[in-house]
Parts: C-alpha cells; structure tokens; sequence
C-alpha cells in the first residue's frame, strides 16, 4: 500500500448534510451527498465520531463505542453507508477516542456504583492529607485536572472537559476493551482508524504535581515510553491484521523523533502520525486565547524540520491545514478578502506536494472562511466559551474578548457545509445547530458552476496519484532565508528528476531566487494557480504573483 498516493478528507458529521430537517447533520445526509463525495477523488473519509454520547464535546465524550447516536441514524446507516461508499471505492476511518469516556459510559456508571473492577478503568486518587486535588494539573479545556468522584471523597482525572473521565491504560482489560472496538468496527467493514490524543495515554501510576511550567506539566503524561508499548499491542490484536489499514495517531504536542518511531513501518505502530506545531505560529507565547499575525519565518522552520526530519527517519506525517479543532486556514495564513482564491489554492499546493498522505476538510476544498458572528451567543463550543469567561474574569473587556474568541475558535471550521446560497445554505430545512454565513459566496453549487478552487484541488489530487516524486519522494528545503516564500525540492533516489516548488505567502510580488543547480534548465510546469502546465526555461529568479503557487518538474 502506498499511503503516499492516498488522499484523505474529513467529514464532520454533525455539520455535512442533515436529511430530516432537524438541524444536525447525519449519516443518510452523507448518503445523500454520496454524488459529490464522488467527484471529490479522495480514497478515505475520516468521519469525526457520531457514537452514543451527551455531546459535551461534540461527540469526543463517549458512552457507546458500538452503537450510532440516535441523532446521526442507526447502525443500518452506517453500513449502507459503508457499502455505498465502497462502490466508489471510498474507504471509512473512524475516530477513537480511546484516552477519555464520557461519564456517561456504563464503566464510569458501573464504577460510581463502587464496583471495582471498573473503578481501576479510571484514575481515582484521593484529596492530598491538606485536602489540595489529587495534582495541581490543569484541564486543557480550563480549570483543574479533577473533579468529585460522585459522592465519595475520592477525586477523577479528567484532561479535557468535567464529562470527559480518563482511561487507566496501566489496566490490561481497558486495553483489551480498545482492541475489542476497534475489531468490532473492522467487522462492520472499516479501513482506518484515527485515534484521539492517543499519546497521553501513558500517565504515570503514581501522578506527581507539576512545576507550574506548562511545558513541563505535558510531559508528565505526554509521549512517555509506554504509549509504544500500548500501540504495539493494538496494532498486533486488532487493525495491524489488514494488510490495507490506514492509522493515524493524533499527537499532542509531540516531536520529530516519537513521531518518527510511532511510525516507521518496521515498528509496527501506526500508519502516520497528526502534530500541530505549525498550527501554534498565531499564538502568543503558546498562548491560543490571543490575536497575533502568524510568524511565518517559524512556519516556515516548523514545516521544514518537520519535513526533513521524518524523511531522514523514515516515518510518516499527516499533512493538513484544516480540521474540526481549528480556525480555518485561510483567515490564518491566507487573505480571504482580497486573494480568497488565490491564497486557497496556495496553501493547498504548499501542504500537497509535501511527503506524507494529505487531508482535506469538508469545505476546504471551497474555500470556506471564517464565520461573520456578531455575538458569544453565535457559539456552542465549550472551549470557547470557557475560554471566553476566563478572559473576561482576567479583566478584558467582553468586546475585546469576542474578537479573540472569534480569530480561535473551533467552531469556526464546525459551520454547517455550504451547499447553497439559501438562508440555511442548502444545509437543513430546519433550524442548523451553528448558524452559516457567507454562504451567498461560497456554496457547492456556485463553486462546481463557476468557481477555480475545487478543480485546482483535483489537479493536486491528480498530481499525487501519477507524480512519483509527489507520492515517494525526499524533501529538501529551499530558499531558507527568503522572508515571503516557502520553497522546497523533492527528489527520488533512483532518478534524475526533481520537483522544485515556490509558495508566495503574501498578497504582494516578491523575487524567488532560482538554485543555481537549476537556472537555464527547460522544465515542466506542473501546476501553477495563475496559469496552465506548459514548458519554460528558469532563469536565475522569479518574479511570483500574490499569493501564487508553482511548480516545477525538471527531468
């Protein structure tokens, strides 16, 4: 299998298509779109999970692994859904969401109860002898780490939200109950599995408190050596027995190096690893709740040690903008106002004619932007509005944090799909659980009528599947220093041939220096967002359009 030539995109199901007017999306409204998803050229849709859950984090705090939540359809959904996708040959990734359950689950339920066996399914410590939580660890989502363990005088760990109660992987039947699900969703007919957060997994048994340093309190429980151990056994019992499986481990927080040994295929681990290092060059001191430019010069560092280093290690990276946890890209890094198309389409080929197995999120290909919202109300996303409290009780002004909260949140990218120009954008005929807007702009059916950005993503996608340099080749960074433009080459061992690529980050007319191993040589040009492939000569520079993409293909 070549996870080079493959192409992923990700559907959020509550926001696709919703085919019963209740304003949530579902899995007959995916059924539905099945004609699009087709035209789309992609090999795997990674469904966020649409599981049993009270949706306190939209569907990450699970209460049945083995069962559709009622809201999204039934379990003859998803397999017609399956089948129909496969004619198409489409395949499923699921999301496993293995770190945390709800606690809502019947484990938490059954350990509440006092049962025992399911009480060590959990991290339950006592209150230190001065009656301080259990650690001093904060929650990612905000507020402590801990929170009572019903009625008793024992506390829980909990990473993420309250509801969210953490698995003690340390436990052998809470590591067989994940080979169990994941094998269970391999006889329904799924291929692939994205796995959430999946290296914080490896907390100690015996929790100490940090020292205040955030960076240090992550690696209390982030990336420590047992999650190795963990991976191998799941890949040995449960998705490691397809030959054709596709895994993919949400890293938080990572490095080159655990990302490089959870991946490289003589381990036996997973297929490629999600790391977000580029996506934190808007935040200020590691900070998220803040509005900043985006450092491009360290973008640009992060992509290239990224890139070389898990070339040279032999592993493999999931490369992508957007997803359900982000802002879109395109109010990020681009200029939807001025350049919206053109700064699509380069970030597009920046991001696709890079070593590793692309992702496209729903509506990337459309170029969507940020929601316009005028209120905190507009917001359903805990995150943002735990977030948006705490700045407000750190003394900002609610105007002031609007507009952080605005630039950050994840619901964002959640928006329902634009389908349409109507009021709903083609998305319910009820009322939608986030409201749209801009979909008078940027809708499917405007964008297949007249548009230029999905059919400059089937160019890359087409790209991949036929460009061996794309889909095999060695990274090499270029033009390190140059403050407007992330270049790069990519290269084969066994062959002349070399791709050299230029990405104009900015809405004016910079000059991109050519290698001198490379002036005076005729080339192809294989995709160029201002203009069709043809043949030219380099000379020793390039004068680049805003916001343009190109690249060149030199035998």
């Amino acid at each position: 299998m070549n996870l080079g030539k493959k192409v992923i995109y990700q559907i959020y199901p509550k926001s696709f298509y919703d085919s019963n007017g209740d304003g949530i999306g579902d899995l007959r409204g995916i059924i539905k779109k099945i004609p699009y998803i087709a035209r789309l050229n992609i090999d795997m849709i990674w469904f966020n999970p649409f599981f049993v859950s009270p949706q306190h984090d939209n569907g990450y705090d699970i209460a049945n692994y083995r069962e559709i939540d009622p809201r999204f359809g039934t379990m003859a959904d998803f397999e017609e859904l399956v089948a129909k996708l496969k004619k198409i040959n489409v395949d499923v990734m699921l999301d496993m969401v293995f770190n945390h359950c709800s606690t809502g689950h019947e484990w938490f339920q059954k350990a509440l109860a006092g049962d025992e066996k399911y009480m060590k399914y959990f991290y339950i410590r006592p209150a230190k002898p001065n009656g301080d939580l259990p650690t001093n660890w904060e929650s990612k989502f905000g507020g402590p780490a801990w929170a009572k363990f019903g009625d008793t005088d024992l506390y829980y760990l909990h990473l993420f939200d309250p509801s969210q109660a953490d698995l003690d992987w340390h436990n052998p039947d809470v590591r067989q109950e994940a080979v169990d699900i994941v094998n269970f969703w391999r006889t329904k007919g799924v291929k692939g599995f994205r796995f959430d957060v999946l290296n914080v997994t490896g907390k100690d048994e015996v929790l100490v408190d940090s020292d205040g340093n955030i960076d240090h309190e992550k690696a209390l429980y982030t990336d420590t050596p047992v999650v190795k151990d963990y991976i191998k056994q799941l890949n040995r019992e449960s998705f490691g027995q397809d030959p054709d499986a596709v895994t993919v481990g949400e890293m938080s927080s990572t490095t080159i190096e655990k990302s490089i040994e959870y991946t490289k295929p003589d381990d036996h681990e997973l297929s490629m690893v999600f790391a977000f290092h580029h996506l934190k060059v808007d935040y200020e001191n590691g900070e998220k709740w803040n509005k900043v430019p985006f450092d491009f010069m360290k973008l640009k560092r992060i992509l290239n040690e990224w890139q070389a280093g898990i070339d040279r290690g032999n592993g493999w990276q999931a490369l992508f903008w957007n997803n359900h946890d982000q802002p879109w890209a395109l109010n990020r890094f681009g200029d939807p106002v001025n350049y919206r198309e053109k700064s699509a389409e380069m970030l597009a080929t920046a991001i696709h004619l890079l070593r590793g197995t692309p992702y496209i999120y729903m509506g990337e290909e459309l170029g969507m932007i940020d929601p316009h919202y005028y209120s905190i109300h507009n917001y359903v996303d805990v995150e943002a509005l735990n977030a948006y409290q705490e700045m407000m009780d750190n003394g900002m002004s609610a105007h002031d944090a609007f507009e952080i909260v605005k630039t950050k949140a994840r619901d964002n990218s959640r928006v329902p799909m634009h389908w349409d120009d109507s009021q709903n954008a083609g998305f319910t005929t009820g009322k939608p659980w986030l409201k749209p807007t801009d979909q008078d702009q940027i809708n499917v059916q405007a964008e297949l009528d007249h548009g230029e950005i999905f059919n400059y993503y089937q160019q890359l996608i087409n790209l991949r599947k036929t460009e061996d340099l794309i889909s095999d080749g060695h990274f090499k960074a270029e033009l390190e220093d140059h403050p407007q433009v992330f270049a790069y080459r990519r290269y084969l061992d066994d062959s002349d041939e070399q791709l050299f690529v230029l990405n104009n980050f900015y809405g004016y007319e910079p000059w991109a220096d050519i290698p001198a191993d490379l002036q005076n040589k005729e080339v192809e040009v294989l995709i160029d967002n201002y203009g069709e492939p043809r043949k030219m000569q380099l000379k020793d520079a390039i004068r680049l359009q805003p916001y343009q993409s190109i690249a060149f293909k030199i035998k």
